[in-house]
């Protein structure tokens, strides 16, 4: 029979190596982790210092909405954004232990605003 491990890596590890900006927010909105990415790419609000801070002050009320939704019923969210000329995929889905829900996790990063969609 095959044992499985648990947490053989370090998740904070690889996630701040990459070029994709991750941002967790617990039950009551209020930001817990941002990777590298994130700092940098949200530093003119204020980088590291948004960790603490409600994520519903960093959004319009569209989105505030669709936060409070996600936090009450757990469900992923995807669209893309054009933003300074570039576009992004925004990516946000619950952020789960076992079957306890914690709060959402956004992933957002860069794509070709030209991209080519392949069909398989």
């Amino acid at each position: 029979m095959a044992v499985f491990r648990t947490n053989i890596i370090d998740a904070r590890a690889w996630a701040d190596s990459m070029d994709v900006m991750i941002t967790v927010c617990d039950m009551n909105g209020t930001i817990v982790y941002m990777n590298k990415a994130a700092v940098m790419g949200f530093h003119k609000y204020g980088g590291n210092n948004l960790i603490g801070k409600s994520i519903f002050d960093c959004h319009n009320p569209d989105s505030v909405a669709k936060i409070k939704e996600m936090l009450q019923n757990p469900e992923s969210n995807t669209y893309t954004i054009v933003k300074n000329g570039e576009k992004e995929l925004i990516h946000q889905f619950p952020w789960m232990e076992g079957a306890e829900h914690k709060g959402v996790i956004e992933f957002s990063f860069k794509i070709p605003v030209d991209m080519e969609n392949k069909v398989r």
